[in-house]
């Protein structure tokens, strides 16, 4: 069993600490999803995973809700600039073009996210390897604009993207 493209099979044969260790960096620092997700096997198909890893999200308390989205780095925020970011986090902030920006465009990201976190209280989420740094920065302006629940709502919408295309990466039909 290879355990960076997993079957259908293969992932409903799991323990519990296999596929928590596997999927639970689906979820930025949020291996709790995996864990619960775990005890709906097994899976019908690979959108009826992901469909319970959300649904788990969905069912949370607004407080755990809030705990997953700030688990996400600022874009082009500190860890990113320390270095300091999750392996997945990383390639998909290089894959949007983010590790590559003008000082003026750091200064832009800083200023936006710092903005963002004001208004909101969370940092800002968006699907990076589905967008690039422009669409990003528009994203910024408009969602700046919706209200906190509008703003949980797409975070968590984001969130759901960015754990879809992780699982794609570790698994295959």
């Amino acid at each position: 069993m290879n355990p960076a493209r997993l079957t259908l099979a293969e992932i409903n044969s799991l323990s519990r600490e296999k596929f928590v260790r596997i999927f639970g960096g689906l979820f930025e620092h949020s291996p709790w999803i995996a864990e619960t997700t775990w005890a709906k096997r097994p899976f019908a198909s690979f959108e009826k995973l992901h469909e319970t890893f959300c649904q788990n999200v969905l069912n949370a308390t607004e407080e755990k809700q809030l705990m997953l989205i700030r688990a996400h780095p600022d874009l082009v925020g500190r860890a990113a600039l320390a270095g300091t970011l999750t392996r997945e986090s990383t390639n998909e902030q290089a894959g949007a073009g983010l590790n590559q920006l003008t000082p003026e465009e750091i200064e832009t990201f800083t200023k936006s996210n710092a903005a963002y976190r004001e208004k909101f209280g969370f940092p800002f989420v968006i699907c990076a390897r589905l967008n690039k740094k422009d669409a990003i920065l528009n994203g910024f302006r408009i969602r700046l604009n919706h209200s906190r629940e509008q703003e949980i709502r797409d975070a968590l919408e984001e969130i759901f993207k960015i754990a879809e295309l992780r699982l794609r990466d570790l698994t295959h039909d």
